[in-house]
C-alpha cells in the first residue's frame, strides 16, 4: 500500500477516535450526577420514651434502636423529651448515634431552667447547641422545634400561633398571616442562632412554617391522606423559598397495628425520594407494650433495608422529581386541604374557593400528573422566573382541563 496513503488513513483514524473520545467526556461532563450521590438521609425517630421511664431506660432502648438500623440508615433522630431534659442521658445518645456513623436531628420543646421540678430542663440548651457543633461537627444536623404549627393552628387556632379570641369579623386572611408569621418565627430565629437549622414536621400551612424562617419541614405522610398533596405543598413552598424538605412516615391506625404495611412504607420512601426530598423519616413510638421497637415491626425494618439497598444500587428507578405543573393559590390562602369545608387558618369557615381548590389539589392534579406537580401561592417570594420552570401553570380561578 502506498505509505501516504497509510500515513492519512492513520491520521484519520487518530481523529477519529480522539473526536469521540471528546465527545463521550462532553456527554459524561454534562449529565447531572446519579441520584445515589446526592445528600440524602433516611432514617428513624425515637419518640416518647414511657412516661414512667427513666432517662437511662429510654438512653438503652434508643440504643438498641440505633444497633438495629444503623447499617441501614445514616440519621436518628432524638424526639423524647425523657432524654431531651437529661443532659447527660443526651450527650451519652448522641455519642452513640455518632459513634455508629449516623447523623443526629434533637427535639428542643423549650429554654426554660427550673431546678425544682423535674419535668423540666436543668441544663443551658443554647451551651449544649453550641457545644454539640463544635463536638459532631456536619453529623449534627439540628434542632426539631415547635411540633406542626400548621397543623395545630388548623385544627385549634391554637396559642401562641394564633389565638381564636383575638380574631375578629374584621380580620382578613391576610391579617392571620401577618399574625402567624410574627408569632411563630420566634422559634426557628431563636435557635438558628445556635443550631445549624431547624426543623419541624408539620401537615398544613408549610409554606408560611417557611417564610416564618424554619430550614427544613418533614411533610407527615399519615393515616390515608393524599401523599401527592402534601409532597406538592411542601416542596413547592421549599423550592420558593430555597430551603430543604422531607417526609416522615407516621401514624396511620389508632389502634394496632398503628403504623401502615411494610410494603406501603416502601412506597412512601420510594415516593419521598424519587419526588426529591432531602429526608425520609421513620416514626418510632416506643410506648407500647409487648414489642421490643414500639410500633415497628422487624418487617418494618426489612422493608427499610431493601429501599436503603435499592437507592444506592439503582437510584434511577425512583424517577427524577421532575414538575410538570404548578398550581398557585391566592395570597394568604391559609385553607387546610383535608376536606372540601375545611377551615381557613383555623377560625375561618370554608368559603367559595374552597370546594374546588380542594377538588383540584387533592383530585384532578393527582390525576393528571401524579407526584409532578407543585402548589405556590402568589406573593413573595414567588417570580415569573421561578413559575416558567414549569411546563404547565394554572391559577385558583382557572378550569383545569
Amino acid at each position: 500500500m502506498n505509505p501516504r496513503l497509510v500515513f492519512i488513513i492513520t491520521i484519520l483514524l487518530i481523529f477519529t477516535i480522539v473526536l469521540a473520545l471528546f465527545y463521550i467526556q462532553t456527554l459524561e461532563s454534562n449529565k447531572k450526577p446519579p441520584p445515589s450521590k446526592r445528600e440524602f438521609y433516611v432514617g428513624a425517630e425515637y419518640a416518647y420514651g414511657y412516661d414512667n421511664q427513666t432517662a437511662q431506660e429510654q438512653l438503652t432502648q434508643l440504643q438498641a434502636l440505633v444497633d438495629k438500623v444503623k447499617d441501614y440508615t445514616n440519621l436518628l433522630v432524638i424526639g423524647s423529651i425523657g432524654l431531651t431534659f437529661n443532659q447527660t442521658a443526651l450527650s451519652q445518645a448522641c455519642d452513640y448515634i455518632i459513634n455508629a456513623n449516623l447523623s443526629i436531628i434533637v427535639l428542643f420543646t423549650g429554654l426554660n431552667v427550673y431546678e425544682d421540678l423535674p419535668s423540666s430542663l436543668t441544663y443551658n440548651t443554647t451551651v449544649w447547641m453550641r457545644d454539640a457543633q463544635q463536638k459532631y461537627g456536619e453529623k449534627f444536623l439540628g434542632i426539631w422545634r415547635y411540633d406542626e404549627p400548621g397543623g395545630r393552628t388548623l385544627e385549634q387556632g391554637i396559642h401562641p400561633i394564633i389565638d381564636k379570641e383575638v380574631i375578629t369579623m374584621e380580620y382578613t386572611y391576610g391579617d392571620a398571616a401577618n399574625l402567624y408569621f410574627e408569632r411563630l418565627h420566634i422559634f426557628p430565629n431563636y435557635y438558628l442562632d445556635f443550631s445549624p437549622k431547624v426543623f419541624t414536621a408539620d401537615f398544613g400551612l408549610y409554606w408560611f412554617d417557611y417564610q416564618a424562617g424554619y430550614t427544613s419541614l418533614f411533610a407527615e405522610f399519615v393515616g390515608n391522606e393524599s401523599r401527592e398533596r402534601h409532597v406538592a405543598l411542601c416542596r413547592g413552598a421549599a423550592d420558593v423559598f430555597g430551603r430543604d424538605w422531607g417526609a416522615i412516615i407516621t401514624w396511620k391506625y389508632t389502634q394496632a397495628p398503628y403504623l401502615e404495611s411494610p410494603d406501603e412504607l416502601y412506597v412512601d420512601l420510594a415516593l419521598a425520594y424519587g419526588s426529591g426530598a432531602k429526608y425520609a423519616i421513620v416514626f418510632s413510638y416506643p410506648q407500647l407494650e409487648g414489642t421490643e421497637f414500639g410500633i415497628l415491626t422487624e418487617q418494618h425494618f426489612e422493608a427499610m433495608k431493601r429501599f436503603w439497598d435499592d437507592i444506592h444500587s439503582d437510584p434511577q428507578t425512583f424517577g427524577s422529581g421532575e414538575r410538570q405543573a404548578a398550581y398557585v393559590l391566592p395570597a394568604s390562602y391559609g385553607f387546610g386541604f383535608r376536606k372540601p369545608n375545611d377551615t381557613i387558618w383555623g377560625v375561618f369557615p370554608a368559603d367559595s374557593l374552597s370546594a374546588k381548590i380542594f377538588n383540584d389539589i387533592n383530585n384532578t392534579l393527582p390525576r393528571l400528573y401524579g407526584s409532578h406537580f407543585d402548589v405556590l401561592y402568589n406573593q413573595p417570594p414567588l417570580t415569573q422566573d421561578l413559575l416558567d420552570r414549569y411546563g404547565k401553570v394554572y391559577y385558583w380561578n382557572q378550569t383545569i382541563a
